[in-house]
């Protein structure tokens, strides 16, 4: 599903499998480097990806299936817990092969060619996610 590479003070270097899921992986990395809190971004050739959109009056959230071959030029989110899982937020921004470019908070990505990734272990407990009614959102709770 990926290798990778420790760096000093608990980064890593990923690179996540040619047709795997990007976040099924870097949960699965998360889980196995036992990381609670942290920081991720890379880049990637994908060739499907659902971006989801939250709707702030209704508080609901929108998503959106793109199936087509597209690089992502930037990724970047942050890894905490939410019912001892690792949590995700991943924020993308993916180029279309008429050079446009789509982007939002990554539900799910493909990859197709190659997917390259940094982590960042802040090694802190604690930082989980809490639902907030007021914005439908999961928020950081400390």
């Amino acid at each position: 599903m990926y290798k990778y590479k420790e760096a000093s003070g608990k980064r890593y270097i990923l690179s996540v499998a040619n047709h795997t899921e990007i976040g099924t992986a870097l949960a699965a990395f998360c889980r196995e480097k036992d990381i609670r809190s942290g920081v991720v971004g890379g880049i990637a050739a994908i060739s499907q990806a659902t971006f989801r959109f939250l709707d702030p009056a209704t508080k609901k959230y929108v998503d959106k299936t793109f199936d087509e071959q597209m690089e992502i030029t930037c990724l970047a989110g942050n890894i905490s817990r939410k019912d001892g899982e690792p949590y995700l937020h991943l924020h993308v921004t993916a180029s279309r092969r008429d050079y446009t470019c789509i982007g939002g908070h990554l539900l799910s990505a493909r990859v197709n060619g190659a997917c390259e990734l940094y982590v960042e272990d802040y090694g802190l407990d604690g930082i989980g996610r809490r639902f907030d009614p007021e914005t439908g959102l999961n928020l950081y709770d400390f």
